[in-house]
């Protein structure tokens, strides 16, 4: 009934006549000069959402590190939350290029609320739907649809940062239990969190082959949270360690085999750089907007300063960045649908999509001067939450080493 709702909203009457595998087949960039008129409506939807619902409320949030609860819940009631997600299942049913564009404009207008809704979609529910059984799905995905709860995705350590196949935290079965031990770092959502994938190791001799999925139900006895790390950006989502003190949990909360935890953590990060790509997107479209808007307005020498060569050449670059990174985008989100091959095309979308905010809120900040510097103007915040996109999921170095074994790869034959 969720995507029910989700379209409804989008279509009216006429979501009678919308065949739901329409959202489902591939429209390459190259045949295509436009969206389908489905994600069009779509986007449209969820920018009234984020300009009614987020743009007015983003700055306090950001300001009093608040966790937008009563947001995420109508994103929920509308879908968003579990886009791909079959409706069977509680999601919406729909296709990764339509989670690309609802995850651009929930960020244009919130970029916290945006790491928030892509950790659920992308990192959470994304392995669960992949690897789980039958019943993990009924126990772990449908309660997870509705924005009552979220959950939150635990790979990295303390010391191991890029290096995801170099686990410490261990997981012994004893009897019918796990029994998990050790820290991750850096764990977005868990202080809001009701359950947690973790990956662990359970056979050291096999290195990255002996990594393990399991799923955790937060709280639960041996697991503890640290404290909420006070961030540049993105402050209105939770970032904590994960601390296991001999956590036990049922033989059954295994996620596919054992052994199969790094392959597991790969393939989930390469649809999650798909959705951290698109808040990247929505975080350099804001502040695109932001400074067109000022410099449309702001007098100097007589004429607004958008009049002047060296603030369209700005202008320019700022959006050709943005456009170049939406294209990459929507492919790696296409080719994802199409059940072809995309992990050259997802590192490439976040690295482009990344630098791009980077680039192009700094370039804002310019524009404004002075009033960019101060919080009187969302500039600096798109500042801020920009630069988190560069090192998540794959930093930008994580990234350019990814796409070049693609390229040698393809190379090579």
């Amino acid at each position: 009934m969720m995507a029910v709702r989700l379209v409804t909203r989008i279509y009216g009457s006429a979501t009678r006549a919308l065949c739901f595998g329409g959202w489902r087949s591939l429209h390459t960039v190259y045949q295509m000069a436009e969206l389908p008129e489905t994600h069009q409506m779509l986007r449209q939807t969820c920018r009234n959402f984020a300009e009614n619902e987020l743009m007015p409320v983003a700055a306090q949030l950001d300001k009093e590190h608040k966790f937008p609860a009563e947001k995420v819940k109508k994103m929920g009631e509308l879908g968003l939350l579990a886009m791909d997600v079959p409706e069977k299942y509680g999601g919406a049913g729909l296709d990764y290029l339509a989670y690309s564009i609802a995850m651009e404009e929930i960020s244009r207008g919130c970029a916290s609320t945006g790491v928030i809704m892509s950790v659920n979609n992308s990192l959470y529910l994304g392995p669960i739907l992949k690897h789980g059984t039958e019943e993990q799905k009924q126990q772990w995905v449908t309660p997870f649809t509705s924005g009552q709860k979220i959950g939150c995705f635990a790979l990295s350590e303390p010391g191991n940062g890029s290096d995801a196949g170099a686990a410490s935290t261990t997981a012994q079965l004893r009897g019918d239990q796990w029994v998990l031990n050790g820290t991750k770092a850096w764990i977005t959502n868990c202080w809001d969190a009701s359950a947690v994938v973790v990956f662990a190791t359970t056979d050291k001799s096999l290195k990255h082959k002996g990594i393990s999925t399991f799923l955790v139900p937060l709280p639960t006895p041996g697991l503890s949270l640290g404290k909420k790390e006070d961030k540049l950006g993105i402050r209105a989502s939770s970032t904590a360690n994960l601390i296991f003190e001999d956590c036990q949990i049922p033989k059954e909360n295994l996620l596919g085999q054992p052994g199969m935890g790094f392959r597991i953590a790969m393939q989930t990060l390469d649809s999650g750089r798909i959705g951290i790509a698109s808040q990247a997107l929505g975080i350099g479209q804001a502040a695109l907007d932001c400074a067109v808007d000022y410099a449309e307005k702001r007098i100097a020498f007589g004429s607004p300063i958008s009049k002047l060569q060296a603030i369209q050449f700005k202008l320019a670059d700022m959006a050709v960045a943005l456009e170049s990174a939406r294209l990459l985008t929507w492919r790696a989100a296409m080719l994802k649908d199409a059940g072809k091959p995309y992990t050259k095309e997802a590192a490439m979308a976040k690295l482009a999509a990344s630098e791009s905010a980077t680039f192009i809120s700094h370039q804002a900040i310019q524009i404004l001067g002075g009033m960019g510097y101060v919080t009187d103007m969302p500039a600096e915040r798109h500042y801020r939450d920009a630069r988190i996109t560069e090192i998540y999921e794959g930093t930008s170095e994580i990234q350019r080493l990814v796409i070049a074994n693609q390229v040698l790869k393809e190379y090579q034959g």
